[in-house]
């Protein structure tokens, strides 16, 4: 693992020199004992890389999405694809950068031909997300799509009905929105997930 993927997996640049951030070690050790050669479900056979997130491990605002793509599965990364590059658009119109959130997804290895992860991978994949989140302890959380925010919030309401209030996680609030693949096959949806948006904003005191 290069120094380089430490620091914007982790926000570290060398794990043999402990940080004085108590967070970046604790979710460091985290992946290297616990997450790294997962074999608990049937997708980490054919992966290339296992994608456990990345961004600021103090962040304030956490985004969740469903799984890795393609792209993902190839460089290690979460949301590096076209829907990444949208995302990132997304973090920079709420006045914030990638690298000031985190982002994570619901299952840490992509599902063939890009189908939706099945309950059983959900399953054995989400504890491992619980884990983050209570290592990063965001004041916020964005969810991305049906998928995550049905996951996270253990809800099975569809996300059109979900999405523009704020719901909550183990204290934490939640904001369902669309996925941002979603959002480019269906572009006069972007309108609401601004909305969204701006209000997490309104929260953080951005707007």
């Amino acid at each position: 693992m290069s120094e380089k993927y430490l620091k914007e997996v982790f926000g570290i640049e060398e794990v043999l020199i402990k940080s004085d951030v108590k967070c970046n070690n604790e979710l460091y050790d985290f992946y290297l004992n616990e997450v790294k050669d997962c074999n608990k479900c049937r997708l980490a056979k054919n992966r290339t890389n296992l994608v456990f997130g990345e961004g600021d491990p103090n962040a304030e605002l956490m985004f969740v999405g469903e799984g890795p793509g393609a792209e993902e599965d190839k460089q290690g990364r979460p949301f590096v694809g076209r829907a990444g590059q949208l995302l990132t658009k997304m973090i920079e119109a709420m006045k914030l950068k990638r690298e000031d959130v985190y982002i994570a997804n619901i299952v840490k290895c992509r599902p063939p031909n890009n189908r939706a992860p099945l309950n059983d991978e959900i399953g054995a994949c989400i504890p491992y997300l619980h884990k983050q989140i209570e290592i990063i302890k965001p004041k916020y959380i964005i969810c991305l799509g049906s998928i995550a925010a049905s996951a996270l919030l253990n809800t099975t309401t569809a996300i059109s009905k979900i999405r523009g209030s704020f719901r909550e996680f183990k204290g934490i609030k939640v904001m369902p929105t669309f996925h941002p693949a979603y959002l480019l096959r269906n572009p006069k949806m972007k309108k609401l997930a601004w909305e969204d948006l701006q209000l997490v904003m309104k929260e953080m005191g951005l707007l």
